[in-house]
């Protein structure tokens, strides 16, 4: 399988319209080729998965959950990613993978193209629909799980067909356990997914706490005597103390994970006004409006750009703090915030889908482009898009209502495209 390459510098959304502005692969004059029937023969025959090369970034995580997905199915599972635009219609998809199902063999073959559009096909398995109904809902909304989900999906449409052949009370006690199954498989998720975001929040909540602490100590710190500085220090100071007052009750108010945001965004602003108010009193310059140091937002306003790169990651411009950037300039480790993840503690740029919204609220959309590039990518991208930023992996968004990015609901027959938002990384 073809290993991903990070670009260095995006300029919107996961790669070049990956973060900030997912629009614009989506506004592409030429549409995506599809990829040769070889080459994706040989990619599945290598370990299951095909991801085509206009998909530039996606999750090691993730990636590799296919790979294992694909290699532990009891039934040949075989993945494949295309792009948005690559296939235009059950036509076109069929003429590529057609060639591919008979040079690979019988299984069971997942298909995403674009950020919506899901099919499942076979060579040999007829209720396929199905498969695809049921992963589905198994997935919960997320591309990943849904794709992971397949070779289960397959297993209860083989079982329901089984229990399909009996008659009489037999039949009546098979629907009705697999309606439980269903009932309580539903239930399972649910409550799975709320555990997540209740722990998301706990997790996130608390590393707002200690931004907004500290940014209380700093306003403690500060001696002042409102009647002896001009109105403009005076200013400055009011201007810190509401978005300190704004932190605290966002944070008591906040309820889902990626509400935090509001919470960094009034930290942000009350950090670069303190700084103004101590340039004033100390008869300085008020410095620029800068966005806050990358490697730990706590330090404040950056005042300057360095060139820095993560351990295994490409090279991008970063804002730092003064001290941050004298250790990235020496080849020394700037201060990082570290947050504890899985009994670990990692940088918070690298934590995971819940600090999405945390980066956000301190950067905004266009400075995260550049800076966060193959950091805290696939599904934090889902937390992100609920903070208005959409995604792309040279693929394009699309109408998330009804046009996947490309595929028009009317090329594709049979309910066979589309259905559910999800979720995760999309591409």
């Amino acid at each position: 399988m073809r290993r991903l390459v990070t670009p260095t510098v995006l300029t919107a959304g996961i790669a070049a319209a990956v973060l900030g502005a997912a629009a614009a692969p989506a506004a592409a004059d030429t549409a995506p080729e599809p990829p040769e029937v070889q080459v994706v023969v040989d990619e599945l025959q290598d370990d299951g998965v095909f991801i085509d090369p206009g998909i530039t970034t996606i999750p090691a995580g993730e990636e590799s959950a296919l790979e294992a997905a694909a290699a532990g199915a009891d039934t040949p599972v075989y993945y494949v990613l295309l792009p948005t635009g690559a296939v235009g219609s059950d036509a076109s998809l069929e003429a590529l993978m057609d060639p591919v199902m008979d040079e690979v063999g019988d299984g069971l073959y997942g298909v995403f193209a674009g950020d919506q559009a899901f099919r499942v096909m076979s060579p040999d398995v007829e209720d396929t629909e199905a498969i695809r109904d049921t992963a589905m809902a198994e997935g919960g909304g997320n591309q990943i799980d849904t794709l992971v989900a397949v070779p289960d999906a397959a297993q209860q449409v083989e079982d329901a067909e089984a229990a399909g052949a009996t008659t009489g009370l037999v039949l009546l006690a098979v629907l009705l356990g697999i309606g439980g199954l269903v009932v309580w498989s539903a239930y399972r998720g649910k409550k799975r997914r709320e555990e997540e975001k209740a722990r998301q929040l706990a997790e996130i909540r608390q590393m707002a706490t200690e931004d907004v602490v500290r940014l209380g100590e700093d306003v403690a710190r500060l001696e002042i005597d409102l009647s002896r500085v001009d109105d403009a220090t005076r200013a400055d100071y009011s201007r810190a103390m509401d978005a300190y007052d704004q932190a605290k009750s966002r944070l008591d108010t906040i309820r889902e994970p990626d509400e935090v945001r509001l919470v960094t965004s009034a930290l942000e602003d009350g950090r670069y006004y303190m700084t103004a108010t101590r340039a004033r009193m100390s008869g300085e310059p008020v410095p620029e409006r800068r966005g806050p140091c990358f490697f730990n937002p706590q330090h404040g306003p950056s005042v300057t750009d360095v060139t820095w790169a993560p351990p295994g990651g490409a090279p991008r411009t970063v804002t730092a703090c003064a001290d941050c950037a004298q250790a990235v300039r020496i080849g020394g480790q700037p201060d990082v915030r570290l947050v504890e993840v899985g009994g670990e503690r990692r940088p918070y740029y690298d934590a995971g889908p819940a600090y999405a919204p945390y980066a956000g609220g301190y950067f905004g959309m266009d400075m995260m482009a550049g800076m966060f590039t193959g950091m805290m990518m696939g599904s934090m991208m889902g937390s992100m898009m609920g903070m208005g930023m959409g995604m792309g992996m040279g693929l394009g968004a699309g109408d998330m209502s009804g046009d996947a990015g490309g595929f028009d609901g009317g090329d594709f027959g049979g309910g066979d495209f589309g259905g559910g938002d999800f979720g995760g990384f999309d591409f």
